[in-house]
């Protein structure tokens, strides 16, 4: 049976990267997770636009917008919910997970999850750590797998 599958080669087209400002200096980290990846994969940063959002709730409805403008191969969000003593972690992470889902099962471009959502600061700050860990990197070379399988199928 033949298997078909994407590759990390750089696909043409342009990137998107949405990051949130909310837990900055956690969600910097996968910012420059994500261009390392994207780079390693050949896609440089001329071909990557950088929109920031206020925090991961509204990611999604900057995901589609990007998704649909017909601009974009792929569409990375990236973010940073750390649990706290209160309900609104639960609130904000599941809002966040399904839009993005639903921004890319809406416009058929990929739209990748690279939000984390941890328990502690310490759990986020160590999926931004630099290197191919990275929880950011892991998403840009997701983006470019998706989009190089999508061309396949």
């Amino acid at each position: 049976m033949p298997t078909i599958e994407g590759d990390l080669t750089a696909p043409t087209g342009r990137f998107a990267i949405i990051a949130a400002r909310f837990n900055a200096f956690i969600c910097e980290a996968l910012v420059a997770g994500a261009l390392d990846g994207l780079k390693q994969c050949g896609v440089g940063s001329e071909r990557v636009d950088l929109v920031r959002v206020p925090g991961a709730f509204e990611t999604p409805l900057v995901a589609k917008r990007l998704a649909a403008s017909g601009k974009y191969a792929a569409v990375i969000c990236l973010g940073a919910v750390i649990r706290g003593d209160t309900d609104h972690y639960e609130f904000v992470a599941r809002a966040a997970a399904d839009g993005i889902l639903q921004a890319g099962l809406d416009t058929g471009v990929p739209v990748i999850f690279g939000v984390l959502t941890c328990d502690d600061e310490a759990q986020a700050l160590n999926r931004a750590d630099k290197g191919p860990g990275n929880k950011g990197f892991e998403a840009a070379q997701t983006a470019v797998e998706m989009v190089n399988l999508l061309k396949k199928i």
